[in-house]
């Protein structure tokens, strides 16, 4: 026997067949409850592949429905200011198809959506999305391919909305320290 997969015959042979229900809660569209949890959402995470293969996730965070239901096979995001490495943008550029995981903070299910995503530079689409003078240099256009529920197994597992098992913030050095300390070079903390 094989310590490892090579085949999807393989995989299968491992694991039951799903549920008739988690196949059919996929959905091609977005309905009343998929809007909803994107409208309530401050945060997902943006999953993306360029052409050579690389792979990223990235978060994306602001106020409760920071991203926006244009239609019901439509989302915007817009690209807040970041560190501007362009990993997934430059993805997108090569690949177009993204995988979102939206989270609601205290709501142990999530939503997933599958889609395809353009960069959006139109200063009409970038006005909409200003803050206090400030805008984003560009919004993503996701046409939504597929739209499911996911149960809130991984959360419940992680206990990640539980008090009780924060972690001290003291637990890990500043952002600033911890990269000073990877890629040196007499950099500070706060540089």
């Amino acid at each position: 026997m094989t310590e490892t997969i090579q085949t999807i015959d393989q995989l299968r042979a491992l694991y039951p067949d799903a549920k008739p229900v988690v196949r059919q809660k996929e959905l091609s569209a977005l309905d009343r409850h998929a809007r909803r949890f994107v409208e309530l959402s401050p945060f997902v995470i943006l999953g993306t592949q360029g052409a050579t293969g690389n792979v990223d996730t990235s978060p994306r965070g602001g106020p409760p429905g920071v991203v926006r239901v244009a239609s019901d096979r439509t989302l915007l995001l817009p690209d807040l200011a970041g560190n501007n490495r362009l990993d997934s943008l430059q993805n997108i550029v090569e690949r177009p198809a993204v995988s979102l995981i939206f989270l609601i903070p205290g709501i142990n299910e999530t939503l997933r959506v599958r889609g395809r995503a353009e960069i959006v530079v139109a200063e009409a689409m970038l006005q909409t999305f200003e803050v206090d003078g400030k805008r984003p240099r560009s919004v993503l256009r996701i046409t939504v391919d597929a739209v499911y529920l996911h149960c809130g197994k991984a959360l419940m597992h992680a206990a990640l909305w539980d008090p009780e098992i924060r972690i001290d913030r003291a637990s890990l050095p500043s952002l600033g320290a911890m990269i000073r300390d990877q890629i040196g070079e007499g950099l500070t903390p706060e540089q």
